[in-house]
């Protein structure tokens, strides 16, 4: 059918391209989107995808060609308008058990504005793949139905990464070792950043020198102990129950 919009098992298909989006505009798939496009989903010339980009909302394109050489999609008309997410950072120490990329894709789906992997003095994992995390978190947009894709930083020490800290942006520091109180009891608006350490916890001379700026506040996830990554997910659960687009 000339009109058919391909979907798949969670709904319609959205792809996230970086190519400007409007209509009339063709936008070429890239070598895997061509290849799903293609050989999974068996599309056809006229068939039609939803397509974002982070900036221009998200706009239903049909399939002008769909050959071995490649897949161009041609723009029809934008269906929702560019909508951003709670401008809220995830900072959290890498562990072995739990991927990051599995933190990339639940963080993207919690509306995290930007991810950003430290090390710290007890992070057992000496590599972060960046590449992986944004084709994770790519991938989660995608199907969340977002219409942007969070920032994946690169990876760097825990002590460089306050050094430069934009002060504006006030960090909740998940710190189940002293006094602290509930984070949905202290959350404050964006920009706001969530830091999760790594199993075992912080070093005590980072959290003596995290709980000595003014722009963290320690804080409590619950009455239990929390893995590193469960930590992580709670916090921004809770922080977007109060504070973001959750209300």
């Amino acid at each position: 059918m000339a009109e058919e919009e391909i979907t798949e098992a969670g709904g319609k298909l959205r792809l996230y391209v970086n190519a400007p989006l409007g209509a009339g505009v063709a936008v070429a798939a890239d070598e895997g989107q061509a290849h799903y496009l293609i050989h999974v989903m068996r599309a056809r010339q006229g068939q039609r995808v939803s397509l974002f980009n982070g900036r221009d909302g998200e706009w239903l394109a049909e399939i002008s060609a769909a050959t071995k050489r490649g897949v161009i999609l041609n723009g029809l008309r934008q269906t929702e308008a560019q909508a951003g997410v709670p401008d809220l950072w995830l900072v959290f120490a890498p562990v072995k058990k739990t991927p990051a990329d599995y933190l990339a894709q639940k963080a993207t789906e919690l509306g995290v504005s930007k991810l950003q992997p430290v090390f710290t003095r007890r992070t057992n994992v000496n590599r972060v793949n960046q590449d992986r995390m944004l084709a994770n978190a790519v991938e989660a947009a995608e199907q969340s139905g977002r219409l942007s894709v969070p920032e994946i930083a690169e990876v760097a020490d825990l002590s460089k990464i306050i050094a430069s800290w934009p002060k504006e942006r006030h960090i909740y520091f998940c710190d189940e070792g002293g006094d602290a109180n509930p984070l949905a009891q202290v959350a404050g608006p964006a920009p706001a950043a969530i830091l999760t350490g790594p199993e075992g916890g912080f070093d005590p001379a980072e959290r003596d020198m995290l709980r000595a700026l003014p722009f963290v506040t320690p804080v409590t996830l619950g009455p239990r102990i929390l893995r590193a990554d469960t930590a992580a997910l709670a916090a921004l659960t809770i922080w977007q129950s109060v504070k973001g687009d959750w209300i």
